[in-house]
């Protein structure tokens, strides 16, 4: 079974794949009408089919582990979000799928927690359900008129919040389960921004500052842009 490597041509390659596809998609949003709902369309299934993606993807596979196999980490649940947030136009939802995608889904893609490599299923399934997060974080404000709220340290102060109730909820579920979900337990095996932020249980403290700054820094390009959408 291949074995996955980060920063290799392989991780390279499947993110200039993602990009180049990302971009297409945004660039057929943004002429309206039929590419746009054809766009929306592509977005909204590979998000809502992304779990069941990864459940077919390790299929077969004699010990896929917990965290493979039911849908809580924080970028499954993004998933799920950013697909709602296209069908529905909610808010608070399109709010999580602009912040998160592109603070944590982001940081997923350049230091992915995969062990397994190309050209397994496991591998393409990772890369498809994570750039669809992304590509959807970055289609809501380019291609359909989302905005933050206002005042404009809002939103990201909300999607703040919500990253804390998912990671207390991750705690419980990790200690109930011996899983580890969103990292919250224990860091990842691979190469990731928590090896840099101290141990356990403080690189989730040092992670609180450095995501809010992020969600912060992510709503400056909308200062004095009138807010859109529910």
């Amino acid at each position: 079974m291949p074995v996955f490597h980060p920063f290799t041509v392989q991780h390279f390659i499947a993110l200039a794949i993602g990009a180049v596809i990302s971009a297409a998609v945004i660039i057929a949003g943004r002429k309206g009408g039929k590419p746009k709902r054809i766009a929306i369309g592509i977005l909204t299934v590979l998000n809502l089919s992304a779990y069941v993606m990864v459940r077919l993807a390790w299929k077969g596979h004699a010990d896929p582990g917990i965290d493979n196999m039911l849908p809580f980490q924080l970028c499954d649940l993004a998933a799920i979000i950013a697909g709602l947030a296209l069908l529905t136009h909610r808010r608070t939802l399109r709010d999580l799928t602009y912040f998160w995608g592109l603070a944590a889904t982001t940081q997923a893609l350049l230091t992915p927690a995969l062990q397994i490599g190309f050209p397994s299923w496991p591998f393409v399934v990772f890369f498809i359900q994570h750039f669809a997060i992304v590509a959807t974080a970055l289609f809501l404000p380019l291609a359909d008129g989302w905005r933050p709220r206002t005042p404009w340290w809002s939103s990201p102060a909300r999607a703040w919040m919500w990253a804390n109730v998912y990671i207390l909820c991750a705690l419980g579920v990790n200690t109930w389960l011996g899983s580890n979900f969103g990292f919250a337990s224990r860091k990842p095996s691979n190469p990731s921004l928590l090896d840099h932020l101290g141990p356990w249980p403080w690189y989730l403290l040092s992670l609180q500052g450095i995501a809010f700054l992020l969600f912060l820094l992510l709503s400056l390009p909308f200062l004095g842009r009138k807010p859109r959408g529910k």
